[in-house]
């Protein structure tokens, strides 16, 4: 068993001994998996490497300030077009994470897996996973500061997101003093932190808000009051006028509620297929509960997708909560 520190070192040398790179994340980015991208991207092209950054799924439109964060090609608007031989996959919790880029994945391929969620079952070549990193992006601070780099603005900032939004803001039970502490050094190198959190975390467009509007008027709640949830459909995406990114952070509403202990966010994905988003306020491991439908991710956010009718799919993961208790 290789310890934290060996890992971040076979990261290292797996980042030297190849001259061509793929860096991809997982399916519908978020925040961390963005961030990690671009910094691996600048990683590579500090040491001299060739890369590719793809992910299956659009960026969202707050992160697109980001350093080079337009580079990351949509492959569900451009298909391969060519193959890699060395794979970064940074904040995918498991291989079935990196979505439809696998295509782009020669068969004798090597992986340096780089995540943070514990249900991540060290699918690389070389893994680096640190169960209790709040984030991916922490994980690559610590590896960025093996090189002989020197920080700038841009790459402190993109390293700082990840950071921020998977905190939460830095207000989530993962932000420990180390996040506290890298989060002080990248505002030495001129983050402006105030304007990340007005512009990642406070800052909401009108369809947002609508889709938000739907999603509360079908909340529901347990006899017990212990669990609560919401859904939303293609025909409100449609509706409200909203995209993927507009729904994040709704389903902190179902957890937030007090003497609620499972949140959940049902989003019906088509006819036979949902996508439920978790949230625990402690007393429940939702990570178990997701994986136990195939999904995964942490302690008290999780997720997984269900095959069958929305009603179907309530009453599944419903059930199985009631098996926690």
């Amino acid at each position: 068993m290789h310890t934290y520190e060996q890992a971040l070192q076979a990261g290292k040398q797996f980042l030297l001994e190849y001259d061509d790179y793929l860096v991809v994340s997982h399916v519908q980015p978020d925040g961390d998996a963005v961030s990690s991208t671009v910094t691996m991207g600048w990683l590579l092209s500090c040491l001299g490497k060739t890369f590719t950054m793809i992910n299956e799924g659009e960026i969202p439109s707050r992160m697109r300030f980001l350093y080079h964060a337009d580079a990351i090609v949509n492959m569900t608007e451009q298909p391969p077009e060519r193959k890699y031989k060395a794979i970064i996959c940074v904040d995918c919790a498991d291989f079935a994470r990196v979505g439809l880029t696998r295509q782009y994945f020669e068969e004798d391929a090597v992986i340096l897996n780089i995540d943070h969620h514990p249900t991540n079952n060290g699918y690389g070549t070389v893994n680096i996973i640190k169960s209790d990193a709040a984030a991916t992006a922490e994980i690559l601070f610590e590896l960025l500061e093996l090189f002989d780099i020197t920080w700038d603005k841009d790459i402190a900032t993109a390293v700082y997101t990840g950071m921020l939004t998977d905190t939460g803001g830095f207000r989530y039970a993962n932000t420990s003093p180390n996040v506290m502490a890298v989060a002080s050094r990248l505002l030495e190198h001129g983050v402006d932190g105030p304007y990340l959190a007005q512009t990642l975390l406070e800052e909401v467009t009108l369809p947002q808000i609508r889709i938000l509007n739907k999603a509360l008027s079908s909340l529901q709640m347990s006899e017990d009051g212990r669990v609560a949830w919401v859904v939303i459909t293609p025909e409100d995406m449609q509706e409200c006028g909203a995209a993927n990114e507009d729904l994040e952070g709704i389903v902190n509403y179902t957890r937030n509620i007090r003497g609620v202990e499972v949140g959940i966010f049902f989003k019906v994905i088509n006819d036979n297929a949902v996508k439920a988003s978790l949230r625990s306020a402690g007393k429940i491991d939702v990570a178990a509960l997701a994986q136990t439908f195939g999904g995964g991710g942490h302690v008290l956010a999780a997720g997984c997708r269900l095959e069958g009718k929305v009603e179907e799919s309530v009453e599944k993961v419903l059930k199985q909560v009631n098996t926690q208790w």
